[in-house]
C-alpha cells in the first residue's frame, strides 16, 4: 500500500515513511522467546520492504543499501532498542528494577546483554 501510494515521492520522504512505519517495533527490546528462523524471516521482510519503497533490485546487498541511505538495518534497530532498555533499567530508582539489573545471572538479562554485544 505504501509503495503504490508514495511512488512519486522523493527518496528522503520514502525513507521517513519507512522509519515511521517499520522501525517502531514496539517492545522489540523484550523479544527473547523466539526462534532464529522467525527473526530471520522478520529481518528479510524488513529488508524487502525497504527495497520496495525505494525501487531497488531484489537481490542488492542489504548492508550496502542501508549504508547508502544512512538508515539502520534490522539488527541495528534491535541493538539500539535493547541498549536503551538496559540503560533505562540500570538508571532507574525503582527497587525492583535495581534488583533485576544487579542480577546478571537471570536468563532475561543474559539474553539482553548478548544482543547488545
Amino acid at each position: 500500500m505504501l509503495v503504490r501510494r508514495f511512488y512519486r515521492c522523493s527518496d528522503e520522504v520514502k525513507i521517513t515513511l519507512f522509519k515511521a512505519y517499520c522501525q517502531s517495533m514496539y517492545t522489540g527490546s523484550l523479544w527473547t522467546s523466539h526462534t532464529k528462523r522467525s527473526m530471520d524471516n522478520l529481518r528479510i521482510q524488513y529488508n524487502n520492504v525497504f527495497r520496495m519503497m525505494l525501487g531497488l533490485p531484489r537481490f542488492c546487498s542489504a548492508s550496502g543499501m542501508f549504508a547508502l541511505y544512512h538508515t539502520d538495518g534490522f539488527n541495528a534497530i534491535l541493538r539500539k532498542k535493547t541498549a536503551s532498555l538496559i540503560y533505562r533499567v540500570r538508571g532507574s530508582r525503582n527497587e525492583i528494577l535495581k534488583t533485576i539489573s544487579n542480577r546478571f545471572s537471570s536468563p532475561l538479562w543474559r539474553c539482553l546483554i548478548e544482543r547488545v554485544i
